[in-house]
């Protein structure tokens, strides 16, 4: 298609909003005259033709080019791409996708969404164009250093962390396993050091002193079969029998222990509180305490939370002065100090702040304590391999350097 037949990107994107509504099983019955000319073969037939299959094979090519991460995985389950998916109605779909984000329908309906698809449409567009479609990394195998860098296209780097294509292509070389520790340098008011990239679950931390745990405004936990950072450190937390039955709840029960004492009954704290507990059995994995950050404000009526920035920052050096203020009480008891910390991209889950604003929220915090000389050891912690590349570029711009050491 030349450049004077381009396709309008308001009209492609109108046009995958209908695939969206109705599934790929019912492409027969949709009139899409800007997709199937698009998917039209030179000298096959004339563009109004139905041409279902290839309308098909075009949205597939054009979401594959997305390359990968939590971008590419909604696109696949919103049209119904995804594996097993297809016959799915639109609601199931949209749900599924929302589960991608960690939003709620209503909240991934007037924002995600409309992203997702929009994507997918420029995709299109630049298939349409005859350009190259930013497609997935292919190929051989990227060092870890990659971790730190991106290609200035916005195009997704062949890097380990962020690449699926060697094991969805056959003919493609395996890859090793990504690292799921990185140390990068990082640099603020003048003084250097290191932090600790985690790319893995957070319960299978070890040996780090104090581990920060997002929390609602009414300091309750998820229930633990959730997979959430908070319901995770509570199932990990707890003390089971040989067979597996919960004995004791401990970090449940000392953070309410801890409300009971500090908070007002049946009124939610400031956001920005943290409430300190022990971490139950996790102490067996050299975990000493939880600091529960309550950043999430429930929203009246719904199952939404809003999270504000300023108020991760507020808990970010909240947790600071906890630290130094148990640091002097340890000291007085004869007992290790502190030195180890992990945190997670607070409100970055269901509290709907995207990874990039949730980082520079706690990044503030981290760096004023930094820029004060703090000698702390710091960890942040991501499961998503392309959480982990933002978060990882972040932390390397600001000792200006695109690199990092590879961790153990």
């Amino acid at each position: 298609m030349s450049p004077t037949q381009l396709p309008d990107h308001g009209a492609v994107l109108a046009e995958v909003r209908e695939v969206r509504r109705a599934g790929i099983v019912r492409l027969r019955e949709l009139r899409l005259p800007v997709l199937t000319g698009m998917s039209a073969s030179p000298g096959e037939g004339s563009p109004g033709e139905p041409r279902f299959p290839a309308v098909e094979r075009l949205l597939r090519t054009a979401v594959a080019a997305i390359g990968g991460g939590t971008l590419q995985e909604a696109a696949e389950f919103s049209l119904g791409l995804a594996q097993g998916t297809r016959d799915w109605p639109p609601a199931d779909r949209r749900r599924r996708a929302a589960q991608v984000y960690g939003v709620s329908v209503e909240r991934f309906r007037k924002n995600q969404e409309l992203m997702v698809l929009g994507q997918v449409a420029e995709q299109l567009v630049r298939l349409a164009s005859g350009a190259p479609a930013q497609p997935p990394a292919t190929g051989a195998a990227a060092p870890a250093s990659d971790v730190g860098t991106a290609p200035a296209d916005g195009s997704a780097p062949a890097s380990a962390l962020t690449s699926a294509s060697a094991i969805s292509e056959p003919s493609a070389r395996p890859r090793p396993l990504a690292p799921s520790h990185h140390r990068i340098p990082v640099r603020a008011g003048g003084h250097g050091g290191h932090v600790t990239l985690h790319v893995h679950a957070v319960d299978l931390l070890r040996d780090i002193d104090v581990v920060v745990s997002p929390s609602n405004t009414h300091l309750a936990l998820p229930e633990p079969y959730k997979s959430s950072v908070a319901a995770s450190l509570r199932r990990a937390g707890a003390v089971r029998d040989p067979a597996g039955r919960l004995v004791e709840d401990r970090v449940r029960d000392e953070l309410r222990a801890w409300s009971d004492r500090f908070a007002a009954p049946g009124l939610s704290v400031a956001p920005g509180t943290v409430a300190p507990t022990g971490a139950g059995a996790l102490a067996w994995q050299g975990i000493r305490r939880i600091f529960h950050a309550a950043v999430a404000v429930p929203r009246p009526g719904t199952n939404d939370y809003d999270v504000q920035p300023a108020d991760v920052t507020r808990a970010v050096t909240r947790v600071f002065a906890l630290l130094a203020e148990e640091n002097g009480r340890s000291a007085d008891a004869g007992l290790p100090p502190l030195r180890s910390l992990c945190l997670p991209l607070l409100g970055a889950g269901r509290g709907g702040l995207t990874p990039a604003v949730s980082f520079a929220a706690v990044w503030a915090a981290v760096e004023a304590e930094l820029a004060r000389g703090g000698d702390w050891d710091l960890h942040f912690l991501v499961r998503r391999p392309e959480r982990a590349l933002l978060v990882a570029e972040l932390l390397a711009s600001t000792d200006g350097a695109p690199t990092e050491e590879p961790g153990p």
